[in-house]
């Protein structure tokens, strides 16, 4: 007697391909794989079109691609497809604040708070908005809602000190920064703010200790575009790390 194939019936093998397809993709973006993921994000929505997740991970590779414009739209169809799905309003509200489309992202952000009001990320990426309005005491109280929420949220702690150090609170934000540094002394971002304001106060030996390590953590606080742009601190601390690496140069 002949053995006998079975074949699992149409929509079953339909729900493993997705699946398959799907984690497949999701695995190669989170390594990293970028260009590799969105072929595989591509193939997914191509099977699966109305995948609204699949549309939001897509969103996130072409923004880590640089493709701010195109993760928009992505995040939009996702929203289009499961209108109540919060990390797509983030990520989408991230993506405009790349392009500085500052009231877009402002509004994706507070309807991201208003379904969930304790999000971490949203409030520190509207932390960066006010940073980006020049609105440094809104600034300051959403991040320090954000390291409320998150206390190991360092992006958050850091920023809130340099918003102290962007109003002048110039004790209160050394002391802020030490705080970090005494409890994560590698995170170079508390370490280079550090720098800068050792420098304002006089303090160049320790200002140059806490540079070096700063530095040779992460070597992108020389820049002031990423600094600015990407990285989003406020003017003054920006203005006086420069400064000081100016004077530090031979």
């Amino acid at each position: 007697m002949a053995s006998t194939f079975l074949f699992a019936p149409a929509p079953l093998l339909a729900k493993e391909s997705h699946e398959i397809l799907f984690d497949q993709a999701l695995k190669a973006s989170q390594e990293g794989n970028y260009s590799f993921a969105l072929a595989k994000w591509t193939h997914v929505l191509e099977a699966f079109p109305n995948d609204a997740l699949a549309w939001s991970n897509q969103g996130n590779v072409k923004f880590a691609l640089g493709d701010f414009e195109g993760a928009i739209a992505d995040q939009s169809q996702s929203i289009e497809i499961l209108p109540n799905e919060v990390d797509s309003h983030l990520n989408r509200g991230i993506a405009e604040a790349a392009l500085k489309l500052w009231d877009a992202a402002e509004n994706d952000y507070h309807w991201t708070l208003e379904h969930d009001p304790d999000n971490p990320y949203a409030l520190y990426n509207l932390g960066n908005v006010k940073v980006a309005q020049g609105e440094w005491a809104e600034a300051k109280v959403l991040f320090g809602q954000a390291s409320l929420v998150n206390s190991g949220f360092m992006l958050a702690r850091s920023s809130s000190a340099l918003t102290s150090y962007q109003l002048g609170k110039f004790d209160t934000a050394e002391s802020e920064l030490r705080s970090i540094i005494r409890k994560y002394p590698m995170f170079a971002d508390a370490r280079a703010a550090l720098s800068a304001l050792l420098w304002r106060k006089g303090f160049f030996g320790e200002a140059e200790s806490h540079w070096a390590a700063a530095s040779g953590l992460d070597n992108r606080y020389r820049d002031s575009n990423w600094l600015l742009n990407v990285r989003r601190w406020p003017p003054l601390p920006t203005q006086d790390l420069l400064a000081f690496l100016d004077l530090e140069s031979p």
